[in-house]
């Protein structure tokens, strides 16, 4: 549950500012490319941790938290776009950081990223693998042998 929660933080946190940052400088004439570095590298970051939860044998709850988190929020943006949008910190007392990755996650969310992503992660969480206990490999390699065998 605590990797699922991490994971949601990487996406709607990071994913959204490395968003912002590369729209941001992309449209500055002329632009930073240091900025723009460092955004690639911050969407890289969440590139991999989406990727190791996605493929690595983890809990299915690694994947169903931030699947359930990112599809409801599509669904609340598809019905009602006021209230969805309203959920992001947007005040100007809140830090600049968490602005722009509200902005950032605003971004992703009317474009259908979010929701893209939200299907993807949920596809491990119906693989039948991902709910079964794993087999230690000790215990099959293990024989039992017959009393009073030399080997």
């Amino acid at each position: 549950m605590l990797i699922g929660l991490v994971v949601t933080v990487a996406v709607l946190g990071g994913g959204g500012w490395a968003v912002q940052q590369a729209v941001g400088n992309a449209a500055a004439n002329p632009p930073d490319m240091q900025k723009i570095w460092i955004a690639l590298g911050a969407m890289a970051a969440v590139g991999l941790v989406f990727g190791l939860v996605t493929a690595g044998r983890i809990s299915p709850l690694a994947t169903f938290v931030p699947s359930l988190v990112l599809l409801a929020w599509t669904v609340v943006y598809a019905l009602d776009m006021n209230r969805a949008l309203s959920l992001i910190p947007s005040e100007p007392s809140v830090n600049q950081i968490i602005r722009d990755a509200g902005f950032g996650a605003r971004t992703m969310l009317t474009t259908g990223v979010l929701a893209l992503i939200g299907v993807a992660l949920f596809i491990p969480v119906l693989m039948p693998s991902r709910w079964s206990r794993r087999q230690d490999d000790l215990d099959e390699d293990y024989e039992t042998t017959p009393e009073g065998s030399y080997y």
